[in-house]
């Protein structure tokens, strides 16, 4: 998926979040992933999205992990690659995993002795099913196979995840993936049943679904007080008829919402076709947006908001996007006098974005409590 990366503009108004975009660069992993554990010498088998990261866990400095393919019976020694890095903590991150990447996962310490395994299925993304329950769309029927004796196959749901909005009507979701029972005592994922058996049978395949949600605001409103990231792009109308714009911190195992000029964007409106002027990524549970038009837009995670983005195309647009911005600031009050002035030294920028970084984290942190589901926000 071609994706451009908004640029900053270097203006007293942005230095201060080109700071914190500049720290973030420095500390790439400084984002939301899946987080997998399992306990001491265990064997734990998951269901994962392909394509969306992920971290095993591995509490063991001196980690060796080895990796065996379900199409392959000799493990491989895993080394750092672009897609696959080990933490000095012993934990494997693995950056857009591919169904290929399906298999069992070892962890070992320096003598050879087991840590942890995983058996981890990478279902494919781009077979993702998605409804929406309020507008009466069903999900994958559970069908019988014969596989050498008959086998069901089924949608284990994770969680519902939280509201992606507070005081206002949202949406909520959450992820299915393909189970296969042989027995009502065993089941595992699709494809670390089959193993080597990949035949193209077409239920399976893992599922998003949405559904309608309102719930109250817990404390004050973070829309205008918080830190928050501001880009501008400026790619819109040269190069391009659309752009990609991805949030900070968002994945598909968390909530989210983008704002059109303040108007909420919407799986409903999107899956019945009554909003075709933008859209959410399903294979990264919106994290990323393409749109097609000058326009401010905003992010928000778990409730907090989290970044603005000021799409510029041409001229004239431009002008009354800027006069549109300008508005927005003097209402909310930023930047004021402060900002500017910590703005001369890129050094004092930097610093406070870090201590910027790590309120946003911490508020992440906050809201992640009490959640039900087994995924937690990683920080490294």
């Amino acid at each position: 998926m071609p994706t451009l990366v908004p640029s900053l503009l270097w203006s007293p108004r942005s230095t201060m979040m080109a700071s914190l975009w500049l720290v973030s660069l420095s500390f790439p992993s400084l984002w939301a992933q899946a987080l997998i554990g399992c306990s001491y010498k265990s064997l734990c088998q998951r269901a994962l999205l392909s394509g969306n990261e992920a971290v095993l866990q591995c509490d063991h400095p001196g980690a060796v992990w080895h990796f065996t393919s379900f199409l392959e019976d000799t493990p491989s020694l895993l080394h750092s690659t672009a897609n696959v890095k080990k933490f000095p903590g012993g934990s494997l991150q693995l950056s857009h995993p591919q169904p290929a990447q399906t298999g069992l996962y070892s962890c070992q310490d320096g003598k050879g002795s087991l840590v942890v395994e995983y058996e981890i299925d990478f279902q494919d993304v781009t077979a993702l099913h998605v409804t929406h329950r309020d507008l009466g769309q069903e999900p994958l029927a559970n069908e019988t196979l014969n596989l050498g004796g008959a086998v069901l196959v089924y949608t284990r749901w994770e969680p519902w995840q939280d509201c992606n909005r507070c005081g206002a009507p949202g949406e909520r979701k959450r992820l299915g993936f393909c189970y296969v029972e042989d027995s009502p005592e065993e089941s595992m994922p699709c494809w670390l049943y089959l193993r080597e058996l990949r035949a193209p049978y077409g239920r399976m395949q893992p599922e998003l679904q949405v559904e309608a949600c309102l719930v109250p605001c817990d404390g004050a409103s973070t829309k205008t007080t918080q830190p928050y990231f501001i880009f501008d792009a400026h790619q819109l109308g040269k190069w391009t008829s659309h752009v990609w714009l991805t949030c900070p911190f968002a994945s598909v195992y968390r909530p989210v919402v983008w704002e059109l000029d303040d108007r909420p964007l919407t799986w409903k409106g999107q899956l019945s076709g009554q909003d075709v002027s933008t859209f959410l990524d399903p294979s990264t549970g919106g994290q990323q947006l393409q749109i097609f038009k000058s326009a401010i837009y905003k992010c928000f995670v778990q409730q907090e908001f989290i970044a603005r983005f000021n799409a510029q195309g041409n001229q004239d647009a431009l002008g009354a996007l800027q006069d549109k911005i300008k508005a927005e600031e003097a209402l909310q009050g930023q930047p004021g006098p402060t900002l500017r002035r910590l703005a001369l030294t890129l050094l004092v920028g930097t610093v406070l974005a870090a201590a910027t970084l790590l309120l946003l984290l911490l508020r992440l942190l906050r809201a992640s409590r009490g959640k039900r589901s087994r995924q937690t926000l990683l920080v490294k």
